[in-house]
């Protein structure tokens, strides 16, 4: 999924260390990876995914909007009721479909590595609160080994938004340096929701 106005992302797959994986290289650039779903909400389980990281971007912040770059993230994109956004959410909605060809999703959740900020911290989207990003990662610690997380998308959906989820419609992953103009590198393993919710929607 490109995104107007900026350059591309590279999205190439790859084995690394024993593993099939999706090698994404950014050169000052964004774009997602994306499958389209929709998934009820009572049928949300657990998502599986993976990543290894070589370096972060220690100029990066994702709460800043000149500075909202990240090394990895998988996003997770949601259906909802739109007549309750807020004035400035409904123009921005308008305006990203005019750019894309489709509207601002009701809610997005994003898994992010942050350099800074605690595992388990919150962080804002600066230009609106319908997408938000859990931190899952933090530091230096972990980096140049494949790191594994399985998580409850309801459980971490009700803890960042405070409200029951919608329909699943989207999984992603991204790797930006658009905003640093920077460049940044990594890997993903496969992004798996629970095999029953992938046998029903193939």
């Amino acid at each position: 999924m490109s995104l107007p106005g900026k350059a591309a992302t590279a999205y190439l797959p790859v084995h690394v260390a024993g593993r099939e994986a999706m090698e994404v290289q950014a050169l000052s650039s964004a774009s997602l990876l994306r499958r389209k779903l929709g998934i009820a909400p009572e049928d949300l389980g657990q998502i599986r995914f993976s990543w290894r990281v070589p370096a972060l971007m220690p100029t990066a912040d994702l709460a800043r909007r000149d500075r909202a770059d990240s090394v990895v993230r998988v996003v997770l994109s949601f259906d909802g009721d739109r007549a309750q956004f807020s004035l400035r959410d409904s123009m921005l909605s308008e305006l990203v479909q005019l750019m894309t060809g489709e509207p601002l999703p009701y809610a997005t959740l994003m898994y992010v590595w942050c350099p800074t900020r605690e595992a388990g911290s919150v962080i804002t989207n600066p230009r609106t609160e319908r997408i938000r990003k859990l931190v899952v990662e933090s530091g230096p610690a972990r980096l140049n080994q494949w790191l594994d997380y399985e998580r409850d998308i309801r459980a971490d959906y009700r803890q960042v938004f405070g409200e029951e989820p919608g329909r699943l419609i989207g999984v992603a992953i991204m790797t930006d340096s658009d905003n640093t103009q920077s460049q940044a590198r990594a890997w993903y393993g496969p992004v798996e929701l629970d095999g029953a919710l992938l046998a029903r929607h193939p």
